[in-house]
């Protein structure tokens, strides 16, 4: 895999680290929290 911050810049993952990425994507843990009404973020 490939930066596209730095395309020279070669990212490598091991089976174990690229694993624990698919499950954890697979539980929601990259799911971003629905939108508020308004589109407002809370100010406090």
């Amino acid at each position: 895999m490939r930066s596209s911050l730095d395309p020279d810049t070669v990212l490598r993952y091991t089976e174990a680290e690229w694993r624990a990425f698919v499950l954890g994507a697979r539980d929601g843990e990259f799911d971003l929290e629905p939108a508020r009404e308004g589109g407002a973020a809370d100010a406090g």
